[in-house]
């Protein structure tokens, strides 16, 4: 059992508050993926839970025992980091087996483990090689290799993935996804790459400025966004917004942009009154548009600017008020700049934005 509870966590350099007051539970086996921009405090919580950086205030626990206070070497937790942090003296059997005989393991256990290792990694060919004489891939292979004959009940990982080119990262990830679940253990997964969040977490937790703004399945996160900067950080492209006008007519509700207006879906209704005359922000995936080559009453025309041939999809530029929105429509879609295209906005499909606070109004 190493279900991992943090609560309250506070960290502090100087006056700038790193990590406020995170309070995550992570589940015996579960892969959460710790996501967010850059400096919005991810690795330093990553790092409390490590023991490399105490935390100033809360309380951290592993498998129900109080960590906060104690060393890396007494937590039962392996990491891997984004420099790989291998010995480039010692060949690669022994850095697999470096943190064994630092815990003094019997010689043929270290054996069994660094064999056992290698082959999940597909580096067993290779422990007698210097790391000067592997690619990347193979080095951060050894890097994981390392922490997993370590058998330890947590694993942590912090941007492993984020020196490898874009081939060896799609390889690495499902690599990972397979190897973690095969050894069933607990794991915290540090990333600002949302494709990476998306593909491998169990959940995902999304973090801010030192505080997580939402945890959830990654389908949630992608589709039921908690917050407008969510809804823009997850994604590629990332959710379009624009600015409309909520009206109220007859006891009905419409948004207005410019002179089109919109009817959210019924159960968005009472939750939309009290918006009546006030501004409000219309979230929806570039996905989630209908687009159609021909006007249609229910359909917004716009200009085409730009169009990017992506192969399993054609995406398109468009300026509706202000606002710069990307649709995605199939490749046979024939479409060219300065042409112009009607949309469809399925009401399930769009998430409304309190304009003031950017939190995503749900029922």
């Amino acid at each position: 059992m190493a279900e991992i509870r943090i609560e309250n966590v506070t960290k502090r350099f100087g006056d700038f508050v790193a990590v406020d007051d995170v309070t995550l539970t992570v589940e015996d086996q579960e892969f959460v993926v710790l996501l967010g921009p850059s400096g919005c405090g991810k690795t330093t919580l990553l790092r409390a839970v490590a023991g490399l950086g105490m935390a100033d205030e809360g309380r951290i626990c592993i498998g129900g025992k109080d960590v906060t206070y104690l060393p890396p070497r007494e937590r039962n937790i392996s990491m891997v980091f984004q420099s790989y942090a291998i010995f480039p003296h010692m060949k690669v059997y022994d850095n697999i087996a470096f943190g064994l005989k630092m815990n003094k393991v019997d010689k043929k256990e270290i054996e069994t483990r660094v064999q056992e290792a290698s082959e999940l990694l597909h580096i067993e060919d290779m422990l007698d090689r210097y790391p000067s004489k592997m690619s990347g891939g193979q080095r951060q292979r050894v890097a994981v290799a390392r922490a997993i004959a370590m058998q330890s009940h947590v694993l942590l990982m912090d941007e492993p993935l984020s020196n490898l080119d874009a081939l060896l990262r799609l390889e690495m990830r499902a690599e990972l996804k397979r190897l973690v679940k095969e050894l069933k253990v607990t794991t915290i997964y540090v990333t600002h790459d949302q494709i990476e969040a998306l593909s491998m977490g169990d959940r995902i937790a999304v973090m801010k400025d030192g505080v997580i703004r939402q945890v959830d399945l990654p389908t949630n996160v992608y589709d039921l966004p908690a917050t407008q900067f969510i809804g823009g950080f997850i994604g590629n492209p990332p959710m379009n917004f624009m600015l409309g006008q909520v009206q109220r007519t007859n006891g009905k509700v419409t948004v207005n942009i410019g002179d089109f207006s919109l009817s959210p879906a019924e159960d968005m209704q009472p939750l939309l009154e009290p918006y009546d005359g006030k501004p409000i922000v219309i979230g929806i995936r570039a996905e989630n548009m209908e687009t159609l080559n021909k006007p249609a009453d229910d359909a917004l025309q716009v200009e085409v600017l730009v169009v990017e041939p992506l192969g399993s999809q054609n995406l398109l530029t468009v300026q509706i008020g202000d606002d710069i929105v990307k649709i995605s429509t199939h490749p046979t879609f024939e479409i060219k700049p300065g042409m112009y295209v009607w949309l469809r906005f399925p009401a399930d499909k769009i998430r409304w934005v309190d304009h003031d606070s950017g939190k995503v109004i749900y029922n």
